[in-house]
């Protein structure tokens, strides 16, 4: 009978000895919260000064205005054509920030590159009317310039090529219009490609929250540097859905560079069509992995051409550096200056080489690559084939086609209301599935008068945009 009270006695003891001590570990569990919270307040009190907010007006043709509508199609349901609206004002915001003690601000293309008039605002509400000094519409990369003679914050530029998976990073901007908001995350991955944003993508992943009004801000380390440009969201909701796209900031340093030198982007030159290595292919080429570029074609009278390199080599490195895919390679021949010599270790016929390349200028005429984006000039848009990552991103999956990537401002398509990300499944009621077949389909249309069949988050529809 008493066996029951000495256990009792013995349970008693044993909580009130690890009572004290769960209380103490969860005081330290709370106390490590506390710690990572004052962190990021400190980052953050570092960093929002120099985020800027960018108010930017761009005048646009109004929709009729160029219609490949008739004007008795007009008069009957809008009236006198002449009663029309011709030109209309769109405003817009994004984000930026200071990198010089000059006024420069970095901010996107699409934020910048096409407006006409921008007011930048500063956290303290100075506000300043902008100029651009230069954008790059491939990058997605745009300098803005600000006048003052007062003493402005900058932020440091870190090292995006020494990120790594699971980093606490942090993103900065103005979301919806509200001013330098701050979200928190972890980097999700890094050397995203093939997402449809621009033709030049080697995007840091994050699921630290970033939404419209957003791109252009700063994405920082916990040291208050700027390790990305945060551009673009995946999303079919036009809000956050923990998948953010930033521009590496060694990526988009290298591009202000040249605009703040040169005002424009000098891209250099390989000449070769590449492809990225299926396993099948790699089995085919005895190639471990899928790692590397295969070279599918080489122009006449290319860089490559001069150098030796041959249909069916596969590019192992460049410059010491392992390449991993296409779009990896295609960003480091674009960031490398014209006129300097390259060094690529290449595996033809299961044996391992060097080659010596002087890279070329790559303009407006070269093919950069098979599966990168065609620009079709006629219409004002570029456009990229599409692949299995680009149509989970995009929400085309089960769909073929052509992706845009970039529409040129008060060019046909822009009038015609064609958007970057849309979905082209027809050129003339004619189904395409590459860039080749997209080019071929508008030669041998009307050359007026395009038809195509656009898809994107509204559905499918036919558009028809008016030449010249």
């Amino acid at each position: 009978m008493r066996s029951t009270p000495s256990l009792q006695v013995v349970a008693l003891t044993v909580l009130m000895t690890l009572s004290p001590v769960n209380a103490a570990a969860e005081e330290k569990a709370i106390e490590s919260l506390r710690q990572t919270g004052k962190a990021f307040s400190s980052v953050a009190k570092k960093v929002s000064p120099s985020v800027v907010f960018i108010r930017m007006e761009r005048r646009r043709q109004s929709p009729f205005h160029g219609s490949p509508f008739d004007e008795e199609f007009l008069r009957r349901f809008f009236g006198a054509p002449r009663d029309i609206p011709q030109e209309r004002t769109e405003v817009g915001q994004g984000s930026g920030f200071i990198f010089s003690k000059d006024g420069y601000i970095l901010t996107n293309n699409h934020v910048a590159g096409d407006a006409d008039r921008m007011t930048v605002r500063l956290i303290d509400g100075r506000e300043f009317e902008a100029t651009l000094v230069g954008s790059d519409p491939p990058s997605d990369v745009a300098v803005i310039h600000i006048e003052t003679d007062d003493d402005l914050p900058i932020l440091e530029l870190g090292d995006s090529d020494a990120l790594e998976v699971g980093e606490w990073v942090l993103a900065i901007g103005n979301p919806f219009g509200l001013s330098h908001t701050l979200t928190v995350g972890v980097v999700s991955a890094t050397g995203r490609s093939s997402i449809g944003v621009a033709d030049y993508e080697n995007f840091i992943q994050t699921d630290a929250a970033i939404n419209p009004g957003n791109s252009g801000g700063p994405l920082v380390n916990l040291d208050g540097e700027v390790v990305g440009i945060n551009t673009a969201i995946f999303s079919q909701t036009g809000g956050s859905m923990g998948i953010g796209f930033a521009i590496p900031i060694n990526m988009a340093r290298a591009i202000a560079e040249q605009l703040l030198e040169h005002g424009e982007v000098t891209r250099g030159l390989l000449g070769v069509a590449i492809q990225d290595l299926t396993p099948e292919l790699a089995e085919s080429f005895g190639v471990e992995g899928r790692k590397g570029a295969l070279v599918a074609e080489v122009m006449p009278d290319s860089p490559a051409k001069r150098a030796g390199i041959q249909r069916g080599d596969i590019v192992l490195e460049m410059n010491g550096k392992a390449v991993a895919n296409v779009a990896q390679l295609r960003n480091r021949i674009a960031l490398t200056a014209p006129g300097t010599k390259a060094r690529f270790r290449i595996l033809r016929d299961g044996r391992e080489r060097v080659v010596n390349v002087k890279i070329g200028k790559l303009d407006a005429q070269s093919v950069a690559s098979s599966t990168g984006p065609a620009s079709i000039g006629e219409i004002g848009i570029t456009v990229s084939a599409m692949t299995e990552e680009r149509a989970q991103s995009l929400g085309y999956e089960g769909t073929s086609g052509v992706v845009i990537t970039s529409v040129e401002a008060d060019g046909p398509a822009a009038r015609a209301g064609l958007r970057r990300g849309m979905l082209i499944r027809q050129v003339n009621q004619r189904n395409v599935s590459t860039t080749e077949e997209f080019r071929e389909a508008i030669r041998a249309g009307d050359p007026d008068l395009v038809l195509l069949l656009v898809q994107d988050t509204q559905g499918t529809r036919f558009v028809p945009v008016r030449l010249g």
